[in-house]
């Protein structure tokens, strides 16, 4: 008897699990919710009408990888770099800034007549003042979202994300041939607009995060985070956890090339081509549904080096060549595994002190996004030469390798990380 009840009481003592509700109730949480779908819907347009373009001219995968590279690359130039502008300066501020500045450039771009050497330049530019941007927002979310809320916040926002990624990958070749590719343009500098309004009107002023005796340089604050995220052991395998998507990413670059093999009278390459890209974030958004509503924060913890293994294994199926059905459900089934990015976002928040928080978060997105876009260019190069089916199946079997070290490592050090609140 008295077992039973010391059960009971700590099945009580369970922390109990922050419902969407909560969350969304939350009038800044909504405002960066908003104004982050909007700008991603407006960028999904312009990404699927490049690739589809450039392939239709070139019909080089390597040409294709490379544009598609294009919206990855500028981040390893400057986005260490500016990610320290959201600890220098109030992150509300620097959100709106790059909002105004990135719907400025893309104004021009929607201009006809641009030179195409022009058009890429300011492509550049957009994507640079994406790293400031992001590292202020996600150093900004934790102070809007504490504890099991910000995880929570974090898988509506992704599978949001997810949700966009779909609609745009999906419907945006019928949009482009719709509306056009300057319109679509307009659209998206429009998009950059909205979310600037939504800010000023919906999250408040907040202070710089930064309290040093005056500022200290770029350079110095670049050399504090590395030395704060690179020098510890947990954060340092979050970290490569983060970068693993380098190797489960690369088959979107490569989803036309991939789409022209596949492709039957039936179904054109456009169509199969937004069918490939749609797979992966749907089966992310439908595994950070579950993840973050229904496996509590420890255990989300446990499960990380298995999922990260599972964003991977599934593609290495394509080495056999199968057809496009079977194609689109190991790549779902690898966006099932990317949900293990939630845990793993979670953990890193817990241990970066607040003031570091954009340098931080600002060094892992720029090496996110150096790793995607250099996996890709890879993987383009590779295509030319052997085709995308062996090529995604040889990052699949990588990739695994990788997720299995980092999941033996992971468990070594798991047990001083502390479960989110």
């Amino acid at each position: 008897m008295r077992t039973r009840r010391l059960l009971g009481r700590h099945r009580r003592a369970l922390p109990r699990q922050v419902t969407y509700g909560e969350v969304i109730a939350i009038r800044e949480f909504r405002a960066l919710w908003y104004g982050q779908s909007l700008s991603l819907l407006g960028d999904q347009l312009a990404q699927v009408a490049l690739a589809v373009l450039v392939y239709d001219r070139t019909r080089s995968p390597l040409a294709t990888a490379a544009v598609y590279a294009l919206t990855y690359l500028p981040t390893i130039l400057g986005g260490p770099l500016l990610a320290g502008l959201a600890d220098r300066f109030a992150r509300r501020g620097v959100m709106i800034t790059c909002d105004l500045i990135r719907a400025a450039l893309v104004s021009v771009m929607a201009l006809p007549g641009v030179p195409f050497p022009v058009l890429c330049g300011l492509v550049f530019l957009v994507v640079l003042l994406s790293a400031p941007f992001s590292a202020a927002r996600a150093a900004l979310l934790p102070e809007v979202l504490e504890g099991d809320r910000y995880l929570v916040g974090s898988a509506l926002q992704n599978m949001t994300n997810q949700g966009i990624q779909m609609l745009g990958f999906a419907a945006g070749g019928a949009m482009i041939a719709a509306i056009g590719p300057y319109r679509a343009l307009a659209v998206d500098a429009a998009t950059f607009l909205g979310s600037a309004l939504i800010l000023v009107a919906r999250v408040h002023r907040r202070p710089g995060a930064a309290h040093h005796s005056g500022r200290p340089s770029m350079w110095a604050m670049v050399r504090a985070g590395s030395r704060l995220v690179f020098g510890d052991r947990k954060l340092r395998t979050l970290v490569l956890f983060a970068w693993l998507c380098g190797f489960y990413i690369l088959p979107e670059g490569l989803a036309v090339p991939y789409a022209a093999k596949l492709s039957t009278g039936t179904l054109s390459v456009p169509v199969v081509t937004g069918l490939l890209m749609a797979a992966m974030p749907m089966g992310t958004a439908v595994g950070a549904f579950f993840f973050s509503r229904f496996v509590t924060p420890p255990r989300r913890l446990r499960m990380m080096g298995w999922l990260a293994i599972l964003s991977c294994l599934p593609l290495v199926v394509t080495a056999m060549q199968p057809p496009l059905a079977v194609v689109l459900g190991a790549w779902f089934l690898s966006g099932v595994g990317g949900a293990y990015q939630l845990a793993a976002n979670a953990a890193f928040v817990q241990c970066v002190p607040a003031d570091q928080r954009g340098q931080a978060f600002g060094l892992v997105q720029s090496g996110l996004l150096a790793v995607q876009g250099i996996g890709i260019l890879i993987g383009g190069f590779a295509a030319e030469k052997l085709g995308p089916e062996p090529v995604v199946a040889l990052a699949g079997v990588t990739g695994v390798t990788a997720a299995a070290v980092l999941a033996i490592l992971w468990s070594e050090s798991r047990v001083e990380t502390p479960a989110p609140a």
